[in-house]
């Protein structure tokens, strides 16, 4: 069972901003990108960021230039933490943000066991 734990949302104006963390065991992005999903009410998980091993970024273009991805290692901890930094905000935004691998488990894997529970980021307008 994989141990994701993701905190840092909350309710927030349009325009504002947060800071999302995701803590990990160090083995699970050791040599797999980490990413940062959303699923917003009656939609499909959508990848927003994901960050490689050795530091390549991408992110979905609703995002680009207001969201920065990064990851902190604690090799001494054997724990990663992965943020996100989410600047102007958009009501658009409003979703349960979660991190996990990219690509992500497939979806036939139980869904309980291999992601946490996700942190809502609800933005309003």
């Amino acid at each position: 069972q994989v141990q994701l734990v993701e905190s840092g949302g909350g309710l927030v104006q349009a325009g504002g901003s947060l800071r999302l963390s995701c803590a990990a065991p160090g083995s699970i992005f050791r040599l797999n990108s980490a990413a940062w999903y959303r699923q917003a009410p009656g939609m499909r998980r959508e990848m927003v960021a994901s960050i490689s091993p050795d530091g390549w970024t991408k992110y979905a273009d609703s995002v680009k230039g207001r969201f920065t991805i990064s990851i902190a290692r604690d090799n001494a901890m054997s724990m990663n933490t992965v943020y996100l930094h989410m600047n102007g905000l958009k009501p658009e935004d409003t979703a349960v943000y979660s991190c996990n691998t990219d690509p992500p488990p497939p979806d036939t894997w139980p869904q309980h066991e291999y992601w946490g529970q996700g942190t809502q980021v609800t933005v309003s307008s």
